[in-house]
């Protein structure tokens, strides 16, 4: 069975995720925008093996702390879509325009693409390449634990930006109610900022995308 534990970090309170798989202590942090230290000594107090490092997307919040995790622990970094290098490329950029500690470009392991399956241990994850807030973000799918991790796409009651660079608003819809919607209104999903909730409360009152709102 898949766990997970959330830990905001940095003062943009981005949500870094820890998942592992129960059975065999493999897990990865997924999106750990800083704080490599703490995050790195989260996955010891668990008593875990840190396997992997997932990206959902490319902006400083969610990706900023990869690199120094990946060189503190020897976990490679997978992802995002490889339409986000211009913004892995522009991390120092985003660091020196937010007031952060100078950080270096970033180049993945691996870049990831739409229907792709990570393993975890026993657990497996389907990738869904899901633009609009940026255009190479994915998202992380859990079938067994009925969990996704949804980056900067949707939020409890709100949806992602869509007016940084190569961001779309109707792209991100599409995103939501063709990628997100059709897994279930079961699946709780982990946002990059804020609560966890379900699909199915938001498709009923997220003022953005329920299901009211987008029928007019």
């Amino acid at each position: 069975m898949l766990e997970h534990c959330t830990l905001p970090v940095t003062p943009l309170e981005q949500n870094a995720t820890l998942i592992w798989c129960n059975e065999t202590g493999r897990a990865a942090w997924v999106d750990p925008g800083g704080e490599a230290p703490t995050l790195l000594a989260r996955v010891r107090d668990q008593g875990l093996e840190l396997e992997s490092i997932l990206l959902s997307h490319g902006h400083l919040d969610h990706a900023g702390g990869a690199a120094e995790l990946a060189r503190l622990s020897g976990a490679p970094v997978i992802g995002p879509q490889r339409e986000d290098a211009f913004w892995l490329e522009q991390l120092p950029q985003q660091a020196a325009m937010f007031g952060f500690p100078e950080i270096a470009p970033l180049t993945p392991d691996c870049w990831l693409d739409d229907g792709e399956i990570l393993e975890l241990g026993n657990e497996r994850l389907q990738v869904l390449h899901c633009p609009g807030h940026t255009p190479g973000h994915v998202v992380f799918f859990s079938p067994s634990a009925r969990l996704a991790l949804v980056g900067d796409v949707l939020f409890n009651g709100a949806i992602g930006r869509s007016d940084f660079p190569g961001g779309n608003g109707r792209v991100l819809i599409e995103s939501i109610t063709q990628k997100l919607w059709p897994l279930g209104d079961d699946v709780r999903f982990i946002p990059g900022h804020g609560p966890e909730s379900t699909f199915g409360e938001q498709r009923r009152r997220n003022p953005f995308v329920a299901d009211h709102v987008l029928a007019g």
